[in-house]
C-alpha cells in the first residue's frame, strides 16, 4: 500500500523475536500453580486441573510459528494515527464495486478471532455466494490491544476509537462511506459510528446491542417510555415479551456473578497489568475463564463442551498475542477509560443510533435487551434471533454471521 495524504501506511509482518518465545517458554515451565479444591464446576473461578492441562499444551504442543505463518497470510498494515501505532488488516473484495466494511473485535479477543468471516465476506463466490455481495474488509486491533502497541497515551476507549476509525476509513483509506459491524466493545464502536457519524455509514450490524452509557451511572440515551431496573441500570423485566423468556435473568446473572473482571479493569487495571505482564499462565487464566462462562448456558457444562467451541489452540493464541505484545495492561485500561473518560451523546435524538441498523440476538449472549427497547434505541431495519452461537459469533457461527451481514447491507449497494 502506498502512503495516502500525510499518512505513511506501511506493510506489516508479524514476527515475534525468538528470544521472546524462549522467555515465554521458560516462564511457562516455571509456572507455580495455585491450590484448587471443590471447584470441579468452576464455582470459584478458573479450574486448576484445566489450567495445568492448558499450560502443558502450550509448552508441549502449541506452535506459535505455525499460527504466526497463518496470520501473515492476511495483509497487515501499520500507521501512526492520532498518537496510536495502529495495526489493521485490509482485504480487498473480489468485485470492483465491493462495499467497504469495518469489522471489530472486543475483549478478550484479538483480530484473529474474526478471521473465519474475512474470506466469505471478501470472496463470497468461493464460498457459494455471489460476488455482488463482496466487501473490502478493514479490521483494526483496538488501541492498546495486540499489535496496536505500544500505547503510551491515556484516553483511549471505544467512543474515541470510532473517531480514529472514521479518520482511517475516510482520510487514510479514502472511502467516502462504509458499513460497520461488531460485538462486545466492537458493538459499541460500531454503534458510535451510527450515532456520531451517521452520514458516513451505510449502516450498522451489532450482535451485542448494548446501551452506550451502560457502564455509566447516568443514562442520557435511555429511550422514553422504557422502564429500567433501578439496580441493574438495564431495561426492567417487565419490558421483556413473548419469546424473550429468560433474557432478563441472563443479563442479571452476568451482572451479579460474571462482571467482577470488569470492575477490576474499570477501576485498577494497572494492578492487574503487573500480574499478567509477568506470567503467561496468569494471562491465559484471566481471559480463558471469561470464555468458559460466556455462553455456558447455551453450550453446556464442562470442558469437553467448552472445547467444541474453543479449541485449545484458539485459547492459547489469544493469551499469546496479549502476552507477547505486552498489552494485557493497556487492553484493560480500555475499561478504565470508559468510565474515567465517559461517553457523551453527540446529539439528543431518538433513535440514538440513527443509521440503519441490523441487530442479531444469539442464544449464548451474555446480555440480550428486549426488542421493545431495541426498536426505540436503533433505526432498526433487520432483526434476527438465532438458535446457535453466542458472544463470539464470528468465530462460533461464522456462516450465520456472514449471512446476517451480507443480507442486511445488500439493500445499500
Amino acid at each position: 500500500m502506498t502512503p495516502t495524504g500525510d499518512y505513511a501506511v506501511e506493510e506489516f509482518t508479524i514476527s515475534i523475536p525468538e528470544e521472546k518465545l524462549q522467555d515465554l517458554d521458560r516462564r511457562l515451565r516455571n509456572t507455580r500453580f495455585p491450590q484448587d479444591f471443590a471447584n470441579d464446576d468452576w464455582r470459584y473461578g478458573y479450574n486448576g486441573d484445566y489450567h495445568r492441562q492448558m499450560v502443558e499444551y502450550w509448552i508441549e504442543e502449541y506452535d506459535w510459528r505455525d499460527v504466526e505463518k497463518r496470520m501473515n497470510e492476511l495483509p497487515h498494515f501499520k500507521v501512526s494515527l492520532m498518537g496510536v501505532p495502529l495495526h489493521f488488516i485490509h482485504v480487498k473484495g473480489e468485485s470492483s464495486s465491493s462495499m467497504p466494511l469495518l469489522l471489530h473485535h472486543g475483549w478478550p479477543w484479538t483480530f484473529w478471532d474474526v478471521r473465519k468471516v474475512i474470506g466469505p465476506l471478501t470472496n463470497p463466490s468461493k464460498y457459494g455466494g455471489s460476488a455482488a455481495d463482496s466487501f473490502d474488509v478493514v479490521l483494526i486491533s483496538l488501541p492498546g490491544y495486540g499489535f496496536s502497541s505500544p500505547l503510551t497515551e491515556p484516553g483511549w476507549n471505544w467512543w474515541r476509537t470510532a473517531d480514529l476509525e472514521n479518520t482511517l476509513m475516510k482520510e487514510v483509506l479514502g472511502y467516502s462511506r462504509y458499513a460497520t459491524a461488531g460485538g462486545d466493545w466492537g458493538a459499541l464502536v460500531a454503534q458510535q459510528h451510527g450515532h456520531k457519524y451517521e452520514q458516513d455509514v451505510y449502516g450498522v450490524y451489532t450482535h451485542f446491542p448494548a446501551q452506550m452509557s451502560h457502564y455509566l451511572a447516568e443514562h442520557p440515551d435511555a429511550p422514553p417510555g422504557v422502564t429500567y431496573d433501578p439496580r441493574l441500570g438495564t431495561p426492567a423485566a417487565s419490558e421483556y415479551g413473548a419469546g424473550e423468556e429468560g433474557w432478563f435473568e441472563r443479563g442479571k446473572l452476568f451482572v451479579e456473578n460474571e462482571s467482577g473482571y470488569g470492575e477490576i479493569q474499570l477501576t485498577k487495571p494497572q494492578t492487574l497489568a503487573a500480574l499478567v505482564a509477568d506470567s503467561p499462565a496468569g494471562q491465559l487464566a484471566w481471559i480463558t475463564e471469561k470464555r468458559y462462562f460466556w455462553g455456558l448456558e447455551e453450550r453446556g457444562v464442562g470442558t469437553e463442551a467448552f472445547e467444541r467451541v474453543w479449541p485449545k489452540e484458539d485459547l492459547v493464541t489469544t493469551a499469546a498475542v496479549y502476552f507477547l505484545t505486552e498489552t494485557g495492561g493497556t487492553s484493560s485500561r480500555y475499561y478504565w477509560e470508559c468510565r474515567g473518560n465517559p461517553w457523551k451523546p453527540s446529539h439528543n435524538n431518538f433513535p440514538v443510533v440513527g443509521a440503519p441498523t441490523a441487530v442479531s440476538i444469539y442464544p449464548g449472549e451474555i446480555y440480550k435487551p428486549p426488542k421493545v427497547w431495541t426498536e426505540k434505541y436503533f433505526n432498526l431495519q433487520q432483526y434476527r434471533t438465532h438458535d446457535d452461537g453466542g458472544h463470539f459469533a464470528p468465530l462460533e457461527v461464522p456462516e450465520t454471521y456472514v449471512d446476517d451481514v451480507a443480507t442486511f447491507f445488500r439493500q445499500f449497494r
